[in-house]
């Protein structure tokens, strides 16, 4: 039941962030609560259609949600050549203890996009999993994680995992950090 007080206050999305990660599922959560933080992409570039490779800087917010039990990431980036922005979305993570992996999902309001991924760590990666709008297999890889930096980079195969292409690549420094 709702107060008369909170029935005649609007819900403030303050109220979705969280101080750290909930203590029962501590070591789990931090695959990606090492990343909570401010961070800086400092080099990354996208494939086109035509095959051709745009530029872009950016920025990324890792923060705790939901009672410490999620992760909210928001992703920005614009064109180096215009400024013009072309990377705008986030993504909301869980562990979930059922499946021993992490549930996500990304949401890009400029690409009209909503894709859901299950993700792990593989030999000393993290690997998210889905299939492209068209029903490719792709990755989404956090690599090279260090407590300053990482690479993240998407592929994707489309002859059933015998050869996989570069589609999206990232070079990530970080500017502080928020962790406990």
């Amino acid at each position: 039941m709702v107060s008369n007080s909170r029935a005649n206050s609007s819900w403030l999305i303050e109220s979705l962030g969280a101080k750290g990660p909930d203590s029962k599922l501590k070591k789990k959560l931090m695959l990606f609560g090492q990343f909570v933080g401010d961070w800086e992409i400092v080099e990354a570039q996208y494939i086109q259609g035509d095959g051709t490779w745009v530029k872009i800087k950016g920025e990324v917010h890792f923060g705790w949600i939901l009672g410490g039990t999620a992760i909210q990431d928001v992703w920005m980036g614009c064109r180096e050549d215009s400024k013009k922005m072309i990377m705008f979305g986030t993504t909301i993570r869980f562990y979930d203890p059922k499946i021993d992996a992490w549930r996500s999902t990304w949401l890009s309001p400029l690409k009209g996009l909503a894709q859901t991924f299950i993700g792990c760590e593989v030999n000393g990666e993290i690997v998210l999993e889905h299939k492209t709008v068209e029903g490719y297999p792709e990755k989404w890889i956090f690599s090279q994680v260090k407590p300053q930096s990482f690479r993240w980079h998407s592929e994707e195969t489309h002859d059933e995992g015998k050869t996989w292409i570069l589609t999206e690549e990232m070079k990530i420094r970080r500017v502080n950090s928020n962790a406990p």
